[in-house]
């Protein structure tokens, strides 16, 4: 029998071999070597948040949390979750990523603070086109400090390389923080009542709110992020990445002496929106705006975006991140209190009787956030 042979053109072999090309996962830009690295750089981080009831360990399929060994005798769990927001633009543009793990903490921890809740245990999520090891230690170093300063302990969290959904330098957070208060403890604002007052606590600057508007003023004015900042002796991008003030501390103290009634964390949406979600109906918080000064942050913000003092009031902090409702018998103690845990406190107003819903009204003289008439013809009701 005479042998047959198939002959093939360059081009039928071409496909041939590719054909029986032998993919990886990192060929297709997901590498799983770099995603180990990352988890053996962050165990120390982790290990640095232990406290009682969760030895921060990491590899497992999940964290555990003994509320037991944490002290706790019949509690509530009160959980939250947030991100850090478009604030992650300004790091990834001016690359600095140390200090978003802490915003990314903070705006957790700070939601389940106002609710009376120690916070425990804290997850990160982290989504990426390109996992770059070092600049994700970064951000986790930044989480780590973060659940340091709350007193909750790191036990876990994901780390999605997912090209295709990410440009390559930009990621995004998301954070997941459990707390828990003893029953009967909780702080939820019934008791408001009008002649109360109202606390500022100082903020360390934007948070993490507002960012959008931040990004878009930097842009359009030609400003950037490596350049000094107009209003510090700092790169503008430092200054528009300090950290998110953590206020878990100074609270549960001053919650612990019974002076709180209700605490509200300033977030977006300003005072207008966030304070009357404390407060119970037929109750108004009237805010004094010329009870402290802008930081030099937010007047540099509004007068390169000619923003409107009511536009301010319902959109950034202003410099005061968390507002505490006590009775203005103890207003004068929990100040104190609050001082001696590190906090700059202002008296910012008080409780009004109201003819509905709760609301809050920002008032204050013509020249005060940059006002340009009476307060009470412009402010807008929450």
């Amino acid at each position: 029998m005479t042998a047959k042979f198939a002959l093939f053109t360059a081009e039928q072999v071409s496909i041939v071999a590719q054909d029986t090309q032998s993919y990886t996962y990192k060929q297709a830009g997901v590498d799983i070597d770099a995603g180990e690295a990352l988890v053996e750089n962050i165990k120390p981080l982790a290990a640095s948040t232990r406290r009682a009831g969760a030895d921060a360990s990491l590899g497992g399929f999940g964290g555990l949390f003994d509320l037991k060994a944490a002290g706790f005798q019949d509690p509530i769990l009160v959980a939250a979750n947030d991100g850090v927001g478009t604030k992650l633009k300004v790091a990834i543009d001016a690359g600095k990523h140390d200090t978003v793990g802490i915003d990314l903490v903070a705006m957790c921890v700070n939601d389940l603070v106002v609710q009376g809740a120690e916070p425990l245990l804290f997850l990160d999520y982290m989504a990426t086109g390109h996992l770059d090891v070092a600049q994700m230690t970064e951000v986790v170093a930044g989480i780590a400090e973060g659940c340091r300063q709350a007193g909750c302990a790191l036990i876990g969290g994901e780390t999605a390389e997912m090209p295709g959904m990410y440009q390559d330098k930009d990621y995004d957070l998301a954070g997941f923080a459990v707390g828990a208060a003893e029953r009967g403890s909780m702080i939820d604002g019934s008791t408001v009542a009008a002649g109360d007052v109202l606390l500022g606590l100082a903020s360390t600057g934007t948070h993490s709110n507002g960012y959008s508007l931040v990004r878009r003023i930097v842009s359009d004015k030609g400003f950037q992020y490596a350049e000094k900042a107009p209003f510090a002796d700092v790169t503008l991008g430092e200054a528009l990445l300090a950290p998110t003030k953590i206020y878990v501390k100074s609270c549960l103290a001053t919650i612990g002496e019974g002076y709180v009634k209700a605490l509200s964390h300033i977030t977006g949406g300003g005072f207008l929106e966030n304070v009357p979600r404390v407060l119970p109906k037929h109750t108004v918080a009237e805010i004094d705006s010329g009870a402290w000064s802008m930081p030099s942050v937010f007047e540099w913000l509004q007068q390169e975006g000619n923003i409107t003092a009511a536009e301010m009031s319902r959109t950034f902090n202003c410099g005061v991140g968390m507002v505490a409702v006590v009775a203005s018998e103890h207003a004068e103690a929990a100040k104190a209190l609050f001082e001696a845990e590190g906090e700059t406190v202002y008296v910012i107003g008080k409780i009004t009787e109201g003819n509905g819903s709760p609301k809050c009204r920002v008032t204050g003289k013509a020249d005060t956030w940059g006002a340009t008439e009476d307060w009470s013809a412009i402010t807008a009701e929450g």
